[in-house]
């Protein structure tokens, strides 16, 4: 599509700052397009920002959800999901669990999304550089532990970080639904303009190194059935970027503290 990957636009845009309004306008096509496919009963069960596409390179494109490989009819009262499909930072907890599950995994990757858009990292990610899924981060993510840290979290509103909190709940029977997001009061009225810190990386090694991170976390593993068992398959070097990104950082943030 013309306009290329949504998380490739925001790294590279430089006429003006990328805001929590910038994000929230994002967020909200996405809603829309996942609100049509489980007003149909249809989990997509691979929402990642590979699959977030905008329709030409204008500020105002239009954003659209790709990549239906995997999407699947099923609800938790009539056909509950079996198959566990998924990319690592963005799977729900019920689908590690080996548990029925239906449309609100979409929604824990969604949360994960959001998360993502508004700092510039994931919520749950491996402290093992050389496992995607490690089996702490598989732990956190069942267990929702993931923080809100000061830098940069303390610029974005609460509305958004309750949000999150609702999308990324772990019982999938509590987490809010796709209407209630749509109806939600961060959606629906003027969030920040406050610029958000992922645009504001001035170190060039520190911005190569993000884009690294949000490029490789498009490309990794999923999980799917063969009949040998379970096989995890994709590249090893994403965390290992995710992991030098936040340590850069850090290094910048203690810079500028002790100046």
């Amino acid at each position: 599509m013309e306009g290329g990957e949504l998380f490739a636009r925001i790294l590279q845009r430089s006429e003006r700052p990328y805001t929590e309004r910038d994000a929230a306008r994002y967020i909200r096509m996405i809603v829309e397009a996942v609100y049509h496919l489980h007003s149909m009963d249809i989990a997509h069960r691979d929402l990642k920002p590979e699959n977030l596409l905008l329709a030409d390179a204008s500020n105002d494109a239009i954003l659209k959800l790709g990549d239906f490989g995997f999407a699947k009819e099923g609800n938790n009262e009539l056909m509950p999901l079996l198959t566990p499909l998924y990319t690592p930072y963005y799977v729900a907890p019920e689908i590690l669990s080996n548990s029925r599950y239906d449309k609100a995994c979409d929604i824990w990757s969604m949360g994960v999304i959001m998360y993502i858009l508004l700092c510039g990292y994931p919520p749950f990610s491996s402290q093992n550089d050389q496992l995607t899924l490690s089996p702490g981060m598989r732990d956190r993510i069942k267990a929702g532990d993931y923080e809100f840290p000061d830098n940069p979290w303390s610029n974005i509103s609460q509305e958004a970080k309750l949000t999150i909190q609702r999308m990324l709940t772990v019982d999938p029977a509590q987490r809010i639904t796709i209407g209630e997001i749509r109806a939600c009061q961060w959606l629906n009225e003027l969030t920040s303009e406050r610029s958000i810190d992922m645009n504001s990386i001035q170190d060039p090694e520190t911005r190569e190194q993000l884009q690294v991170a949000v490029a490789s976390a498009t490309d990794l593993q999923r999980r799917t059935d063969v009949d040998l068992g379970i096989q995890i398959q994709g590249p090893e070097s994403s965390n290992v970027a995710i992991r030098a990104a936040e340590r850069r950082q850090q290094e910048n943030l203690n810079k500028h503290t002790h100046c």
